[in-house]
């Protein structure tokens, strides 16, 4: 049966042959060959991955960043639907979906939304539970360096506090828009901030949205 981790890593292979290695995405300064060698990066080669957290790895991930961009493109897309190694711990259906769903749907829309030709997905309510209880999980994590209290709400009225502090942004909407604002995509995210004016301004500018 497939998995909403793999269904979006198909999903996000196929958009990137689509458009090409050179279209933009919601990532500041990667076009999407240089999204895709990040996918690549990410799963396959894990003693250079780390440098997206430790400031020591940093160079050894942008050294071996540049090697897989050097790589045709069909090859990137390749790897990408095939997924990692044989050995990787993503390879369990497990650590795949607690790792790769929000992964790849924030990526792939990081491609769709990019475009200026782009439209919201319809998302079935299963797979929108699925997100939410992701974010629930990473909601304090992604929201620690905000300068506001946030917190994020869902249609139904379900809610969870990002960061404690006043004044306090409440932002609304389905799970999906949610995850891309708390992702620091907040300018394409399809949501309703309320609160103070400028606290309202202050936390849609915001670069510490996030991990």
């Amino acid at each position: 049966m497939s998995t909403f981790a793999k269904r979006e890593r198909l999903l996000l292979a196929d958009l990137l042959e689509t458009v090409g290695p050179d279209a933009e995405t919601l990532c500041e300064g990667w076009r999407t060959r240089d999204l895709a060698a990040h996918v690549i990066v990410r799963e396959r080669r894990p003693d250079a991955a780390g440098g997206t957290l430790l400031r020591q790895l940093a160079p050894r991930l942008e050294k071996v960043m540049a090697e897989y961009t050097a790589k045709p493109y069909e090859e990137l897309i390749q790897l990408i639907r095939t997924g990692p190694p044989r050995f990787s711990p993503f390879q369990l259906k497990q650590v795949d979906e607690a790792a790769n769903i929000i992964e790849f749907y924030v990526h792939t829309e990081d491609v769709r939304r990019a475009q200026p030709d782009w439209t919201p997905r319809e998302l079935d309510p299963v797979f929108q539970d699925t997100l939410w209880s992701r974010l629930e999980r990473a909601a304090r994590l992604m929201g620690r360096g905000v300068p506001t209290g946030l917190v994020l709400r869902r249609p139904d009225g379900q809610t969870v506090v990002a960061h404690r502090g006043t004044p306090v942004v409440t932002v609304t909407g389905e799970p999906s828009e949610l995850l891309m604002f708390a992702y620091g995509r907040q300018s394409a995210a399809r949501v309703e901030l309320d609160g103070d004016a400028e606290a309202v301004s202050r936390l849609h500018d915001s670069k510490q949205l996030g991990i």
